[in-house]
């Protein structure tokens, strides 16, 4: 048996549904062979998912989205990196109760990239998500040695806002080892920049962005792109308007412009994790997340963990917290059944505070169907 979920955001890591859901397994069959693979979609908790697969843990210091300098990871094994912009530009790393969404910048995720690249990787997947900004990843090409100046030569203040500043854009200082190695985008959203589909317009209000605040970063990442345009030509736009590029606040579009190549993060990651070995080892995959709904469909973790399951001819059940996905939508995604802690503790706050045990109880649950 095969554990291959993802985190239940604001209960459990990735890592700790995997020890609840075999310890509820081994209640109900002592000498079950369970292997955990915890898996991430490029967002927050990708690094911790790469480490619990056997990626050894790279701490640095790097600034955070508001400048404030904290202590960020990344993970390496052998040449091959896995770098989550979310350790360093998170909504998490926010204070609590602060949003920036104007001038919260994505500069420590150039730095945690560049220390990838100090380290040695000659592959570096980048994980996006969760992120604090909407920087077209401005900051990120920045730490990577990029100049933006405005109309005096000044350089421009970090964060989206200020993009509309930019006169001309600098990119003959990147650093070189960039264009060098394997460099993928991992995302679970494949919008462009800007427009009704872009970064402001659909990711900018859970940042904190006002309807007017939309409105000035869809403005400045659009003026972004044309004087970006006028330094390294047409694919500047091309970029713009390319699948990925308005992930995590336009951090994909600055990925693209260094070379970087977009693939669905959860395809991204079952490779790196070594999903395909530990499929072939398992009889039943359970697999889920926090909340099984219309995005799950989407790129989500568990999708591509049962997509990749059912090609394998392998059964998969799913566990989640709250389950919002007829049995129809759920067996099209290649997921047999799926069980909610709801179905256990219907109060939903006991549900989110209580999340461990309840889930033991379910995974014993799955036990007596499949097991037994």
């Amino acid at each position: 048996m095969l554990i291959a979920a993802d985190k239940f955001k604001g209960s459990l890591t990735a890592v700790q549904v995997a020890e609840r859901v075999m310890a509820g397994l081994r209640r109900v069959v002592p000498g079950v062979e369970v292997e955990a693979l915890p898996v991430a979609d490029g967002g927050d908790g990708t690094v911790d998912a790469a480490v619990a697969a056997g990626f050894e843990r790279r701490e640095v210091r790097v600034a955070g989205p508001l400048g404030d300098e904290l202590t960020a990871a990344f993970a390496l094994r052998g040449d091959t990196a896995v770098v989550e912009m979310a350790e360093a530009s998170g909504l998490q790393r926010l204070p609590a109760g602060v949003f920036a969404p104007l001038t919260s910048s994505t500069y420590g995720s150039g730095e945690l990239l560049r220390a990838a690249l100090d380290a040695g990787a000659r592959t570096i997947v980048f994980g996006v998500g969760g992120s604090a900004t909407t920087d077209g990843g401005a900051g990120m090409l920045s730490a990577l040695g990029a100049r933006f100046v405005d109309a005096e030569g000044e350089p421009v203040a970090p964060g989206g806002a200020a993009l509309s500043d930019v006169a001309t854009a600098d990119l003959s200082g990147v650093d070189p080892r960039v264009s060098s190695v394997d460099f993928v985008l991992a995302s679970d959203v494949d919008n462009p920049l800007t427009g009704p589909k872009g970064a402001p317009a659909v990711y900018g209000p859970q940042k904190g962005a006002s309807p007017d605040d939309v409105e000035i970063l869809d403005a400045a990442l659009g003026h972004f792109a044309a004087v970006l345009e006028k330094s390294i030509g047409s694919r500047a736009t091309e970029y713009a308007a390319a699948p990925g590029a308005g992930a995590a606040g336009g951090i994909g579009y600055g990925a693209l412009v260094l070379g970087a190549r977009f693939r669905p993060g959860i395809e991204v990651m079952l490779d790196v994790l070594g999903f395909a070995p530990a499929l072939e080892r398992a009889t039943l995959v359970i697999t889920g997340e926090g909340s099984l709904d219309e995005q799950t469909l989407h790129g989500k973790a568990p999708a591509g963990v049962a997509a990749a399951a059912r090609a394998a001819g392998k059964e998969v059940v799913a566990v989640c917290g709250r389950l919002a996905l007829r049995p129809e939508a759920l067996g099209r995604a290649g997921i047999r059944r799926a069980y909610p802690l709801t179905e256990v503790e219907p109060d939903i706050a006991r549900c989110i505070s209580d999340a461990g045990p309840i889930l033991e109880t379910v995974a014993q649950n799955i036990a007596r169907d499949f097991l037994t």
